[in-house]
């Protein structure tokens, strides 16, 4: 679908969504310079979605991991919800008194189709290897990671830095420490 003939809905923060659900942006470039948050409560609610989306992903792949008998794997994304669940539990925790917009899940503007952290979904596969599943953890990681930096190169808003900077230094070790677990040599490191 090209964006001339596409239907357009406004979304949160002037962005813009075709009507079949399609991002409007052709790169993360264009996504990042138009991905501004205009508060706080904005970039907590982005951030409470992105994380309960991320946990819930990585425990679906856990649960077919385990399914499928392939444990190494299984307690790989798992561990990964574990994080992603922290996240979501230090955003709760720093919404505390304020006033979160309502968003539905159709209102979020995100780079992708889904939130930038959400692992993909052929990951499920009973026969993926450990690899593969690394790959598939450190795409989403990463993704996670730019989404986060984009808002921190972005926003003019003292809370708003502070509050990206420790997302991104957060998913920064994640990052690390997916590729440490890639690289040569760590074959028996423990997750």
């Amino acid at each position: 679908m090209s964006v001339e003939s596409a239907t357009i809905v406004v979304a949160p923060r002037g962005g813009t969504r075709l009507e079949d659900g399609e991002s409007q942006f052709t790169s993360r470039h264009d996504y990042c310079s138009a991905n501004t948050m205009e508060s706080v409560e904005e970039f907590l609610a982005y951030a409470i979605k992105l994380e309960q989306e991320a946990a819930l992903r990585f425990g679906q792949l856990a649960d077919a991991m385990a399914t499928a008998g392939n444990r190494e794997v299984m307690e790989l994304f798992r561990r990964l919800s574990e994080y992603s669940r922290l996240h979501l539990t230090d955003a709760h925790a720093r919404s505390g008194f304020r006033e979160l917009p309502s968003l539905t899940s159709s209102e979020f503007v995100w780079p992708d189709i889904e939130s930038p952290e959400t692992a993909a979904i052929w990951a499920a596969d009973p026969m993926i290897g450990r690899e593969q599943a690394l790959e598939v953890a450190l795409e989403a990681e990463k993704a996670g990671l730019a989404y986060y930096q984009s808002i921190l190169d972005s926003t003019r808003d003292p809370e708003i830095r502070v509050l990206a900077k420790e997302f991104v230094e957060e998913e920064t070790m994640h990052v690390s420490e997916l590729q440490r677990w890639i690289s040569p040599g760590t074959a028996t490191a423990t997750i």
